[in-house]
């Protein structure tokens, strides 16, 4: 069975005008692995990406690794496969790798055909745009999940930010069993019983954000000030190893065993992120990263739900 690469590349946030260069330069440096999703609102583009890197001789689909994501307003099981169809029609693939529910979060149906991506609110024309709750239970949207792997839709299944309970309750049901849990996790965020409990149930897990704030600078949702590549231990460490901050970090993501999908559109930096595998970090200095963790999550619609769109809807205690 094709292995998912330990590090991937990223296409949250990548422009669409800049999504097929980006792709072809990613693959020119070595990546394998690409995380999308219908949120993104960049399949198609990526896509095209992909199309003229097989064109071109680069690679062939078997040598890719295409991960996508099942928007919220898609949960309920009548809406799963023509979401997954859409994201495969916009790619330009007949099947995916990976499938993952994007978040444990139900919202209020909008058909692909009225507007897409769907993103949060469920009418921006409204005289009161709001987020919309759906009473979807996630075993149902689960079932239509594993429907998918049997139509040959994708290959494997899996969930993003799920916490402890949401997974044991998972695995209690699931008939075919998620292989990946995708999670934020960077030395703000380390989630250790979170990745040792999914570890122990036999799924991988993927960190997105694994450099932490930078991410999130942009978007107002992390201060300057809180990149852990200013870290004085960060920086010694990759002083010690001749490596830069990043590739430290992004080695510490890797050596505690979760795969990683940071993203650049730079070429210089993509080769850099990729460039990791030629070190190792003592235990000691895995310990000192790890004795970062502040449990400093970015990414909280528990923060940015009522933030942006007006509606309170934590989903980690």
């Amino acid at each position: 069975m094709k292995q998912m690469a330990d590090v991937g590349f990223g296409m949250w946030k990548v422009a669409p005008e800049d999504c097929e260069r980006v792709v072809m330069e990613a693959i020119k440096a070595g990546y394998r692995h690409f995380d999308c999703a219908a949120d993104y609102g960049n399949e198609e583009a990526v896509g095209a990406g992909i199309r003229a890197a097989i064109e071109a001789g680069l690679v062939t689909r078997e040598d890719l690794w295409i991960t996508s994501k099942l928007w919220n307003t898609f949960h309920h099981p009548d809406h799963v496969e023509a979401a997954c169809r859409k994201s495969l029609s916009d790619l330009g693939l007949d099947y995916l790798d990976l499938y993952l529910i994007h978040f444990p979060i139900a919202l209020e149906y909008v058909p692909i055909e009225t507007r897409y991506p769907p993103e949060w609110i469920f009418d921006p024309e409204a005289d009161a745009p709001e987020m919309r709750r759906a009473p979807v239970p996630l075993h149902a949207t689960w079932a239509a999940m594993e429907a998918l792997v049997d139509l040959g839709l994708t290959h494997q299944i899996g969930v993003c930010n799920y916490n402890s309970g949401l997974l044991h309750d998972l695995m209690a049901y699931a008939v075919k069993k998620p292989s990946v849990l995708q999670i934020e996790a960077h030395p703000y965020l380390t989630q250790e019983k979170l990745i040792r409990l999914a570890g122990d149930y036999g799924l991988k897990v993927t960190a997105f954000s694994p450099l932490g704030a930078l991410s999130y600078l942009e978007l107002d949702m992390a201060k300057q000030g809180e990149s852990v590549l200013t870290e004085p231990v960060v920086r010694d460490i990759a002083d010690a190893h001749g490596k830069t901050a990043a590739q430290v970090v992004l080695r510490w993501g890797v050596q505690r065993g979760t795969a990683i999908i940071p993203k650049s559109s730079n070429p210089g930096r993509m080769r850099e992120n990729l460039a990791i595998t030629d070190f190792r970090l003592t235990d000691e200095e895995m310990a000192a990263i790890a004795a970062l963790n502040a449990n400093r999550r970015f990414n909280d619609p528990g923060v940015f739900c009522e933030q942006a769109f007006g509606l309170f809807n934590p989903i980690y205690d």
